[in-house]
């Protein structure tokens, strides 16, 4: 009989929820009368007061169902908060996690007190593997963590064995301490005493294990101060084997990126390292799947690596001239028995500038591939719109990038140049040559997005879309400290690339991004005025005194950094920009620091100084949008903006030439309302559950 475990919710099994109060019980307190150091983020969309705990508890509890398909329901266990249920790879247990009081009004769900439970499949309690406190004070320094166990899981490999983590330095990654993290593992019942084992020890911060079988298991591990990263090769099962690093490089240096190991499926329908045979040929190997990062641009591989030795053998590559091709998965991993290179199958898509993914399986030894798709163009429109990966050189030497997107048909020599769309979001590097390597491949199709600035190749418009703009720290160096700097450095380099290409016409150049992207934006209007006719800024933070425990890869606090969050911050140089601006934001918008309200301020400071500005608060979005009002009209006003303010304005030239004439020092005076705004309108380390998804805001 075949069962399943359902989560059912409880508030259909005990009443109406609680009602809000028609007065307050009493203040709103919070205490720290022990003087504990508590530095938080800003997160979003927390817990208020005793009404909203009650809220949270009753609209969160459920009720565990074991369910059979010949219609019987039991319950199983409690209700309580329960935020995950995971079965044993051989079906006999259950992983039951749950969160409880005392809630907290300044961290979300995910920081709750946390207990995790053993039970076993048919409903029986085993023993309770830890009950973690609130944690209100994990340090806000990069790689910090919760204190006790964290990331318990099943060992993919074995019936039923867990392994979890703990940290030796108390989760701050501030505190200097060998090892920093260890990983243990034991039974999930241990009848004969089994004591907990540990696996292994490491210096940096534990970042996953991919398993594979008693000989052989990858334990991976990071820093982001350094941007270190190692993987280790252990033997879970052999005891006199030592741990041995195969990879010690640095995360930004995609170059040396020496793949991923790919995964095969078990029979209990887990997934484990594919450890691959040769014939005639005892060695231990795995197959590396790879972005295959190039100075000319990424082309994807997969190796046969050898455990052992290191050696390596490339048996598969993207084509380097017209397709861009992946490895997408591994399709000869039969339930049971070994595999065999030369009855290898993968699946892998293929597409180029102008042509859709298609998906293909190709089989070993011939490699012979089989298209199974053949998705048509989803916007023919644009089928023949041109693209390029173009270089170009910052003025302090550092390598940039870009892709520039130019209309179908469009000759320059005859048609001259267009209006251009600017479209990026910065990033932070340790080195200037980790920041100049190139990251991307020519060849890969042109996906368009709901929002995407490529739609305006529709409009004639050249775009430049995700132009490197490297925020480099050397050595120890903060990276934020010269922002405003590499961040014109980054823009002016770029803006004369397209100029002297003859593509973008100097005087109709836009500006725009989403969340640091957005913050990037009013900054260069603010900065580099002479750079660009107007901006549309999209769900940004404008004023970093308003986060001052960090943003993005910022880990200094505001009292530490006090100018760099100045100097960093439009909304101080409000006075300063003279270009028309679109603010557009999410009303409901839950991502860490950006709060609807930093554009509702920077929008009151910008018109205190009789700024052409657009405000445009969207109702229920949060940080990206997705409702199909919210979707039209962000589209409207953007191409309304880039009409009005970079192709047709008669303003524009005489504007831009003003600017290029004017010290930075010296900008004071905004451009007067009257160039024409129109009407204002008034109206994203992981906590707790999330999703991850390609972004279609580029």
């Amino acid at each position: 009989m075949t069962q399943l475990y359902w989560c059912a919710p409880f508030l259909y099994l005990h009443g109406d929820p609680p009602k809000k109060p028609l007065v307050p019980s009493g203040p709103k307190i919070q205490s720290n009368e022990q003087k504990n150091v508590v530095q938080v983020r800003t997160f979003q969309d927390l817990l208020k007061d005793e009404y909203d705990e009650d809220l949270f508890e009753y609209y969160s509890t459920s009720q565990l169902v074991l369910a059979s398909l010949d219609g019987s329901v039991e319950n199983f266990g409690p209700p309580a908060v329960y935020t995950s249920l995971d079965p044993s790879p051989d079906q006999k247990y259950l992983l039951i996690s749950s969160i409880h009081r005392p809630y907290s009004f300044i961290v979300p769900c995910g920081r709750f007190p946390k207990k995790v439970d053993l039970w076993t499949a048919d409903g029986k309690f085993v023993r309770e593997l830890c009950d973690l406190p609130l944690a209100e004070n994990i340090p806000i320094a990069f790689n910090s963590v919760r204190k006790g166990m964290r990331s318990i899981n099943w060992r993919a490999d074995k019936p039923s064995t867990l392994y979890w983590v703990e940290t030796q330095d108390g989760g701050d990654a501030k505190v200097e301490v060998s090892p920093r993290d260890i990983v243990y593992t034991q039974p999930a019942d241990p009848l004969d005493g089994e004591q907990v084992e540990t696996l292994h020890q490491l210096d940096l911060r534990y970042g996953g294990i991919s398993w594979c079988d008693d000989s052989l298991a990858l334990v991976y591990e990071s820093w982001y101060k350094t941007r270190r990263t190692r993987t280790w090769v252990i033997s879970p099962g052999l005891k006199d084997a030592s741990p041995r690093i195969l990879f010690d490089r640095s995360s930004e240096d995609v170059y040396s990126d020496p793949g991923s190991p790919m995964m095969r499926r078990t029979p209990a329908g887990t997934y484990i390292i594919a450890k691959m045979n040769k014939e005639k040929d005892s060695g231990t190997y795995v197959l590396l799947n790879g972005r295959g990062a190039t100075p000319a641009g990424n082309i994807p591989f997969l190796d046969l690596f050898d455990i052992i030795t290191g050696s390596k053998e490339r048996i598969w590559e993207s084509d380097k001239e017209k397709y861009y091709e992946t490895v997408v998965a591994l399709m000869s991993d039969q339930a049971e028995g070994d595999l065999y290179i030369d009855q290898l199958k993968i699946l892998t898509s293929k597409e180029s500038k102008t042509e859709n993914t298609q998906y293909y399986l190709q089989s070993w030894p011939d490699k012979k591939a089989c298209q199974i798709t053949d998705f048509p163009h989803p916007y023919p429109q644009l089928a023949s719109l041109q693209k390029e990966m173009i270089r170009y050189q910052r003025k302090d030497g550092v390598q940039l990038t870009a892709t520039l997107y130019l209309p179908p048909g469009y000759d320059p020599s005859k048609d001259g140049p267009l209006p251009c769309l600017f479209w990026s979001y910065p990033g932070e590097f340790k080195s200037k040559e980790a920041a100049g390597q190139v990251r991307g491949s020519p060849n890969e199709f042109s996906g368009i997005g709901s929002t995407s600035p490529l739609l305006w190749l529709a409009r004639r418009f050249a775009i430049l879309s995700g132009p490197t703009i490297p925020i480099i720290g050397e050595g120890d160096k903060e990276a934020n400290d010269s922002y405003v700097e590499q961040l014109v450095g980054s823009a002016e380099a770029a803006v004369e690339e397209v100029v002297q290409r003859g593509v973008a016409h100097p005087n109709k150049i836009a500006v725009g991004g989403h969340s640091y992207g957005a913050f990037m934006t009013a900054n260069l209007l603010a900065h580099a005025p002479h750079l660009f006719c107007c901006g549309i800024a999209r769900s940004g933070a404008y004023n970093r005194t308003l986060t001052p425990f960090g943003f993005q890869n910022e880990e200094r606090t505001l009292w530490e950094a006090a100018n760099t969050y100045v100097e960093m911050s439009p909304f101080m140089s409000a006075n300063k920009i003279m270009k028309p601006i679109l603010i557009i934001h999410g009303e409901e918008d839950d991502n860490s620091g950006t709060l609807t309200m930093q554009s509702d301020r920077f929008f009151s400071a910008l018109k205190g100084h009789g700024a052409l500005c657009r405000l445009v608060v969207l109702p229920f979005e949060s940080h990206g949008y997705a409702a199909r009002e919210s979707i039209m009209h962000v589209l409207w006003e953007t191409d309304r903006w880039l009409e009005k303010h970079c192709v047709n304005s008669s303003d524009v030239v005489a504007d831009l030439d003003a600017c290029k004439d004017v010290k930075d020092s010296e900008i004071k005076k905004a451009i007067p309302a009257s160039g024409g705004g129109g009407a204002e309108q008034d109206g994203v380390a992981s906590e707790g559950l999330h999703v991850i998804q390609r972004s279609s805001l580029w």
